[in-house]
């Protein structure tokens, strides 16, 4: 089980396409995942931003941060199978 206590991030992408991909993976080989989603529209530390650029400045394929993290003995293994450099 993974938890606050144990895990490690195993990477932060803004592609919704890359976060299933690394899902996958890490369920084909039996590795233990989380996957917290912010949306970074909807970020109150964005809102000055947003007041000089508009909604518009974010790309809507980007409008989302997937943060996957993995049990921390099982790290290097997931770094590898997704094929992240350490």
């Amino acid at each position: 089980m993974v938890t606050i206590f144990n895990r490690r991030e195993l990477i932060l992408t803004l592609s919704m396409e890359r976060q299933a991909e690394v899902r996958a993976i890490l369920s084909t080989n039996g590795i233990d995942y989380q996957v917290k989603t912010t949306n970074l529209q909807n970020q109150q530390t964005l809102d000055s931003r947003k007041a000089h650029a508009g909604s518009s400045g974010i790309f809507s394929d980007h409008s989302y941060e997937y943060k996957i993290y993995v049990h921390k003995r099982d790290y290097e293994k997931a770094k590898y199978l997704i094929g992240t450099p350490h």
